[in-house]
């Protein structure tokens, strides 16, 4: 079962690089995998949100996701798992970008784009949250395109990123909560 879904994780990277890869496109999906090193788009974006007092509690929960992400997928996951980059391991796969020296499970630029834009998708206004979660995406698919990532990588990144959204809007709520509880606290005593 587990051999035959490896097996598939890397035809499917060679079908990409055969029959989807182009001199076009290529320059397009190195440029957009960019924007998701060490999630520079993310955070970014979270600092802008925290900036301005109407978007920071959104700010604070893309924060928290984002913190999320790297403790549970680079930190956790990557080293637990240790899988090796595709290229290492599918015969005839060539990267189109420098190749990463951390192990490839599960990615981080899938987990980084779907925590911070599973939060923006939610939270923000359609006609800002529908471009990032779009964004998102070609960031995912971007790492199968130049070669660095399995599919299954870049699945289970993008599911415990929006495990990690989650988790981030979860954590602002209950910040909320406690602050709450502790002015009530305080009202009584008084």
């Amino acid at each position: 079962m587990m051999e035959s879904l490896i097996h598939m994780d890397g035809n499917f990277l060679l079908f990409i690089q055969e029959n989807i890869r182009n001199p076009v496109l290529d320059p397009v999906m190195q440029v957009i995998t960019s924007l998701g090193n060490a999630g520079i788009i993310w955070i970014l974006l979270t600092i802008f949100l925290l900036a301005f007092r109407r978007t920071r509690k959104i700010g604070i929960m893309s924060a928290c996701a984002l913190v999320c992400s790297l403790l549970v997928n680079n930190i956790l996951l990557k080293n637990l798992v240790a899988r090796v980059r595709p290229y290492i391991a599918v015969e005839g796969l060539v990267p189109i970008v420098p190749r990463p020296s951390e192990f490839s499970f599960p990615s981080g630029h899938a987990g980084s784009s779907f925590a911070s834009g599973s939060v923006l998708y939610r939270r923000l206004p359609k006609k800002c949250g529908i471009p990032i979660l779009i964004l998102a995406i070609l960031i995912s698919f971007s790492r199968l395109y130049v070669g660095v990532h399995y599919p299954t990588d870049v699945l289970a990144g993008m599911l415990t990123g929006i495990g990690c959204g989650y988790a981030g809007e979860w954590t602002m709520r209950n910040k909320k909560r406690s602050n709450r509880q502790i002015i009530e606290q305080i009202n009584k005593g008084l």
